[in-house]
């Protein structure tokens, strides 16, 4: 929480290409768009409070808390540059980790490549010893096996291990055990056990999720350690907290001992925001769009959820097929459920032998950056087509912090794009854009029948550098007919980050029968759970209000995959097993539009989850009348898809546009960090929060 007599709050995102910061000071917003620096993520951390902080006239002493998320541990994970990484297991059972789900996710490639195990096999090692799935001791820890790890640790040079023994969910004992001895002796060595990072069933889930919390846990723990260092000498003395995937705000304790829950954390900042406008906007079916400088992410969020946005236990990265489940690291982390894409602005373009082009998944990034940067990049980015098409001012991209060079963006277009399928450079660049946007609204179709659910009707909510850019476009191929830019559009993840409360998730893996219903068994493992999920909020928030979600993760006896179910926060009674069966029949029937009468229910896992109370959104209102908009900045050549060419439209400046004007398309609305596309067809007006609605003229034909 906010440091008492201290107003302002500071938020940070590390993206891919740009660190994007937000500081709240009061009624007042100031944002900032850096470049990242790779090789020193700090490096554009501290240049970039430096230069909101100036804007703000704010001093380090007046901000009483500091929020921030980063893309380290996920790219640590794709691009394998974490620790050096061993695993100990039980004997017998040190492929697990390789074997993985014993299927083809992908049956009909006969050359189907999957992403290796981050732990090699020669440094897979296993140790005698048994557990059944109850916890109890089939054969004791072999603790001479455990003291001759030691010298196989130092001469392989392992900076980090993870320990992950059969059922050790059930019962951590041998695991704490085998850490003890370890850390005796060679106390700088990182550990990570599995029943601390995922105590929960299925083995080669829970091995995956420790050895990639093993693997990151040494970078980020130097990484965050420095930057805290680093802002306390700058003169900060306030709370620090991190963003994780599942949408809350953690300590820096916490952060460093489980830094694989900080996966995703900038893209879940995304999601909160967008949760919060839908409340704000009261609207019941989102489509949240997220598109920065590496990827677009995409979220669906409903009024079920209490406009919150779709939460899941699993996650998975680095994967080797873009759209395929079972294709990358399974990680087990409370997480913000959305489809990740390489569909930013940096992605680059290509042109293949059968004359079709592709887009991403690759990405210029910060370093060299799409060619339009002028700092040595040659192949076509999204960035430098949308620089083509008249959609950005060369001149005030990112706030005007860096200026854009667009003959090198023509030329890099022409050169990968244009000459291959004899188009001009105007064509070429949309044939870009066109392949992007395609890619994302399948990427939302797909996700979207996943679920279960549709995407018609839905209103999209566009933040993030380039989603502005390309919203309007997204929303014809999805057939919405609404659009909300919210107001810094461009920063939307690190305003999100201001939104999220602090809160933590504890999971137990028990296994419970609805028939044979004990609530004396199930209230013991769950006040223990509550008790541990307090401590964690309250050493950050110590005198906040507190919130508490309880959830069973259920299933028919013989199926294989289970579905949440909310639980009573209170102690349960022998009666609420027929109320725990009606909430799964309810949830079930949501999913599936069916129950099955007959069998018997199980209960795999349980979380608690405790949050900070987070202030009501605001109601916006649309103003009762509308206004004429200012007299435009300056008119811009615009590409207009309907007339396959360029047209000149008005440039309208966001900051000059009050509640109730309103825009008619095609138009550009610019700001410091982005430029909202008014297509032709639509009209923008502005609600009195600010925000930029978008909605298509009636005459339109949708399709």
């Amino acid at each position: 929480m906010v440091e008492s007599g201290k107003t302002a709050r500071l938020a940070i995102d590390i993206g891919g290409t740009f660190t994007d910061l937000a500081l709240e000071a009061g009624s007042r917003q100031v944002t900032a768009k850096v470049l990242t620096t790779p090789a020193r993520p700090d490096e554009a951390v501290l240049e970039g409070i430096a230069k909101v902080m100036a804007e703000a006239g704010i001093r380090p002493d007046e901000v009483g808390l500091i929020i921030h998320g980063t893309t380290l541990a996920t790219n640590a994970l794709i691009e394998r540059k974490g620790a050096r990484t061993a695993l100990v297991t039980t004997e017998g059972h040190r492929d697990s980790l390789e074997m993985a789900y014993e299927n083809r996710f992908e049956q009909y490639d006969i050359n189907i490549d999957r992403p290796d195990p981050l732990v090699p096999r020669y440094l897979r090692w296993p140790l005698p010893e048994r557990l059944d799935a109850r916890g109890e001791e089939l054969r004791p820890l072999d603790e001479a096996a455990v003291s001759a790890l030691i010298p196989r640790l130092e001469a392989e040079g392992i900076e980090s291990l993870a320990v992950g023994l059969i059922h050790a969910y059930a019962n951590p004992a041998h695991e704490e055990r085998v850490a003890e001895i370890l850390r005796a002796a060679l106390p700088d060595l990182w550990i990570s056990l599995s029943s601390e990072v995922c105590p929960e069933i299925r083995e080669y889930e829970r091995l995956s999720t420790t050895c990639a919390n093993a693997y990151v846990q040494p970078l980020m723990a130097r990484y965050l350690t420095r930057l805290e260092q680093r802002l306390r000498e700058d003169g900060f003395a306030c709370p620090f907290l991190l963003m994780t995937s599942g949408g809350g705000l953690t300590g820096f304790e916490t952060a460093v001992r489980f830094p694989i829950r900080l996966v995703e954390s900038g893209p879940a900042g995304g999601a909160i925001l967008a949760s919060r406008i839908a409340a704000e906007c009261a609207l019941d079916r989102v489509l949240s769009f997220d598109m920065g400088g590496t990827t677009a992410k995409i979220c669906l969020i409903d009024d079920q959820q209490d406009q919150q946005p779709l939460t899941s236990r699993s996650f998975e990265v680095a994967r080797a097929y873009r759209f395929m489940r079972g294709s990358g690291l399974p990680l087990r982390i409370p997480a913000i459920e959305m489809v990740e894409i390489g569909a930013g602005g940096g992605s680059i373009a290509s042109v293949d032998a059968l004359k079709r082009v592709a887009v991403g998944p690759e990405s210029a990034g910060a370093e060299p950056g799409p060619a339009c940067y002028g700092r040595g990049g040659e192949a076509p980015t999204v960035t430098d087509a949308d620089l083509v098409l008249g959609r950005i001012d060369p001149e005030a991209f990112a706030g005007g912090s860096m200026t854009l060079a667009p003959q090198q963006a023509a030329a890099a277009v022409s050169h990968g794009v244009g000459a291959a399928l004899d188009l001009d450079d105007p064509l070429a660049a949309f044939a870009i854009s066109e392949v992007v946007d395609e890619n994302m609204a399948n990427a939302a179709r797909v996700h979207a029948v996943e679920w279960g659910k549709e995407v018609a009707g839905r209103t999209l909510i566009a933040f993030g550098g380039a989603a502005p850019l390309h919203a309007a476009r997204l929303a014809k191929k999805l057939g919405l007919e609404r659009i909300v830019v919210p107001a810094d559009a461009g920063v939307g993840s690190a305003i999100g980050f201001l939104c999220a409360p602090i809160a933590y998730e504890v999971v137990r893996s028990r296994y419970h029968r609805l028939s044979a219903f004990d609530p004396t068994l199930v209230n013991r493992t769950l006040e223990e759970m509550s008790e541990e999920a307090h401590a964690v909020v309250r050493g950050a928030a110590p005198e906040a209000v507190l919130g508490e979600v309880r959830t069973a993760y259920m299933r028919y006896i013989g199926q294989g995959h289970e579905i949440a179910v909310d639980l009573p926060v209170r102690p349960l009674r022998a009666e609420d097993g027929a109320l725990l069966r009606e909430a799964f029949d309810t949830a079930y029937t949501s999913l599936y539009g069916r129950t099955i009468p007959g069998l018997d229910i199980e209960v795999l896992s349980w979380t608690v989850t405790v949050a900070t109370r987070v202030p009501e959104p605001r109601a916006a209102a649309e103003p009762e009348a509308a206004a004429p908009p200012p007299e435009p900045a300056a008119r811009r050549p615009l590409f207009d898809p309907e007339r396959a060419g360029l047209v000149s439209v008005p440039v309208y400046r966001r900051a000059e546009l009050g509640a109730g004007m309103r825009v008619e398309g095609p138009a550009l609305i610019v700001e410091d960090q982005t430029t909202t596309v008014v297509a032709e067809g639509f009209t923008a007006a502005v609600n009195d929060l600010g925000y930029i609605t978008m909605t298509r003229r009636r005459e339109e034909d949708p399709r």
